[in-house]
C-alpha cells in the first residue's frame, strides 16, 4: 500500500490516479479519502489527482496521542503527501476540515499551493459561540470513546447540515454513515479533540488572510447555515477569491451534487491556470 511519512513518523495513506496538473483532496472529518471518488473519476481525466486519509483514518496511522492532531500537524500532512510525490505545488480541493487545512498552507507554506477550492468552510468559527462549539466537541470526542463509532454515527447523521444530504440522497446518505459508522473511534476522538476542537477561528486571522493572494473558490451549500457566514467572511477578505451557493445543499457538497462540484472545479482551475483568475478589480467595489 502507498505511504508517506509525516514529520513525526506518522504514515499517511494514499491513492493517486491521472496525469497532469496535480491536485490533491483533502476530506472533511466524518469522511476518509474515498469519499473523492467521484471526483477522483472525473478530474482524473485531465489533471493527476491525489487523495489522502488524514492521521487518525486507517488506512492511515492512528496516533494514541491527542496532541498529535492539531491544526499544523494537519496542514503539513498534506504538505508531506507532497513531498513524497515530489510535487512542488498543488491545486488544493477541501471539504470542512480539509478546506481549513488548505487555507493554513496558503497562509504559512504559499509556495506550495496554486489555488484552492474552500468547500463547506468555516463551521465553529463564532467566536460568540466558540466556547460551546468547542465544549461540544469534547463532548463527541467522549462519545466515540464510550460508545464508539457506529453509535456515535448515528448522532452526526442527524446534524442540521447532514438533512439536505438525507433528503435528496437517502442512500448516498446511507452509504456514507455507514462508513463512518466504522471510522477509527480513537482516530476520530482525538480529531475531534485535538483539531476540530482546538483550531483557532478564521475570525483571529484576518489580517493574515487579508494577505493572502492564492486564488480561490469558496463552495457553500445554501441550507449548511453554520459555514454561510464564514463563507461570506472569507469571499470579503480572500483578494482572488469567488464564492458560489449550491442550492438546496448542505454540507456534504462533493456528494450531494457530484456534478455541481466537479463542473465548478474544473472550471475553477482551468481559469487560474490560464491566469484569468486574479485579484478582485477594485472598480467593483461599492464605497
Amino acid at each position: 500500500m502507498p505511504y508517506a511519512t509525516a514529520k513525526d513518523g506518522v504514515r499517511l495513506y494514499f491513492e493517486e490516479v491521472g496525469d497532469g496538473t496535480p491536485l490533491i483532496f483533502l476530506h472533511e472529518f466524518a469522511a476518509d479519502h474515498t469519499n473523492w471518488e467521484p471526483q477522483l473519476r472525473y478530474l482524473a481525466r485531465r489533471h493527476r489527482c491525489i487523495a489522502y486519509a488524514a492521521r487518525g483514518y486507517t488506512p492511515s496511522d492512528v496516533p494514541a496521542a491527542a496532541d498529535l492532531y492539531t491544526y499544523v500537524h494537519f496542514y503539513t500532512d498534506a504538505l508531506a503527501v507532497l513531498d513524497h510525490l515530489g510535487i512542488d505545488s498543488a491545486h488544493f480541493v477541501g471539504l470542512s476540515m480539509g478546506s481549513y487545512s488548505s487555507l493554513q498552507v496558503a497562509l504559512n507554506a504559499p509556495d506550495r499551493i496554486r489555488s484552492m477550492v474552500l468547500a463547506g468552510v468555516g463551521s465553529g468559527s463564532s467566536l460568540a459561540q466558540l466556547e460551546a462549539f468547542r465544549t461540544q466537541c469534547r463532548a463527541t470526542a467522549e462519545q466515540f470513546e464510550t460508545l464508539g463509532s457506529a453509535e456515535t454515527a448515528k448522532v452526526t447523521r442527524e446534524a442540521p447540515g447532514r438533512i439536505p444530504f438525507l433528503v435528496k440522497d437517502p442512500r448516498g446518505h446511507a452509504d456514507f454513515y455507514a462508513a463512518l459508522a466504522c471510522h477509527d473511534a480513537r482516530g476520530s476522538a482525538n480529531t475531534m479533540r485535538g483539531f476540530q476542537g482546538a483550531r483557532p477561528s478564521i475570525y483571529t486571522m484576518t489580517e493574515a488572510i487579508r494577505r493572502v493572494t492564492t486564488p480561490a473558490l469558496i463552495i457553500c451549500g445554501d441550507e449548511d447555515d453554520a459555514c454561510i457566514e464564514p463563507s461570506l467572511f472569507l469571499k470579503q477578505h480572500l483578494s482572488a477569491s469567488g464564492l458560489t451557493f449550491f442550492p438546496k445543499s448542505g454540507h456534504v457538497l462533493n456528494l450531494e451534487e457530484p456534478a455541481l462540484f466537479n463542473e465548478a472545479v474544473e472550471r475553477f482551475i482551468a481559469l487560474v491556470e490560464a491566469g484569468r483568475w486574479g485579484a478582485r478589480d477594485p472598480r467593483s467595489m461599492v464605497g
